[in-house]
């Protein structure tokens, strides 16, 4: 099931460097949620503080509160790698296991957590395959290596590996970035439908990717250089690209700066 997110006066810092400051939203389940703002204004780091993954960067913490279906993730009992299999992500370039075999990319997750039935690894294989829309380019070559494939194939069997362990949430760190419009448009198609199952945050710089694939549009942004990252306002995706409330995020829609 599709988790709801809510952040309250969240701020993240690095070190004594603070990334961002007092961010309170809310993502609801099944729907997608866009970040926009221009590069260091935090979407990222938010991003990353949704599944603890910032947490790799030594010194890096957060105060506030992240709940998932109004349970804090950062609480002392919890597990940051159980967080992170209910909140999967899939990166800015797509990052496969080169010499590990599609199929072995999708379950790799089963495999650390113990799952060792082949015809259990097999099902997930085939399942989240088809999850990702990959499932009838790939079925004749599961044992090829997973570097063989394109790169808009990649980014979607890194989906496919993110969906296997069945998270509630995916995030997804500007997915489209790397690839050619075809491979774009593929992998928003993807996310049309994932919403139908997940609860789906992504990151883009591209404002008609954020228009056409998001329900609600988050925008971010910095009071200058060395200030830590806010939200600026959100709603609606097509309220904020038609009458945003702050000038700062009509400015940066219609390209007056970022």
């Amino acid at each position: 099931m599709a988790k709801r997110l809510d952040l309250k006066d969240v701020d993240i810092y690095y070190g004594s460097f603070q990334a961002v400051d007092g961010v309170t939203l809310s993502i609801p389940p099944n729907s997608v949620t866009a970040f926009i703002g221009p590069s260091g204004c935090g979407k990222s780091t938010v991003l990353r503080a949704l599944n603890r993954m910032h947490e790799v960067v030594p010194g890096a913490r957060v105060e506030g509160e992240v709940l998932l279906d109004g349970e804090d993730i950062y609480a002392p009992n919890v597990d940051p790698v159980s967080v992170r299999r209910t909140i999967g992500m899939v990166f800015q370039r797509p990052n496969p296991f080169p010499t590990m075999s599609i199929r072995d990319n999708v379950v790799a997750g089963l495999k650390l957590q113990g799952v060792k039935n082949k015809k259990v690894l097999d099902e997930v294989a085939e399942r989240s395959l088809r999850g990702a829309n990959l499932w009838n380019e790939v079925k004749d070559r599961l044992n090829k290596p997973g570097g063989s494939l394109s790169g808009g194939q990649q980014q979607r069997l890194c989906i496919a590996r993110a969906i296997a362990v069945q998270p509630e949430v995916l995030l997804m760190d500007e997915p489209c970035s790397a690839l050619d419009p075809i491979s774009t448009l593929a992998i928003e198609d993807l996310i049309a439908n994932l919403k139908k199952q997940y609860t789906i945050v992504i990151v883009t710089h591209n404002m008609q990717q954020a228009a056409r694939v998001s329900d609600q549009t988050a925008f971010f942004n910095l009071r200058a250089t060395g200030e830590p990252g806010r939200l600026v306002e959100i709603g609606d995706t097509e309220k904020v690209f038609s009458t945003p409330t702050e000038k700062a995020t009509e400015d940066y829609i219609s390209g007056r700066f970022g």
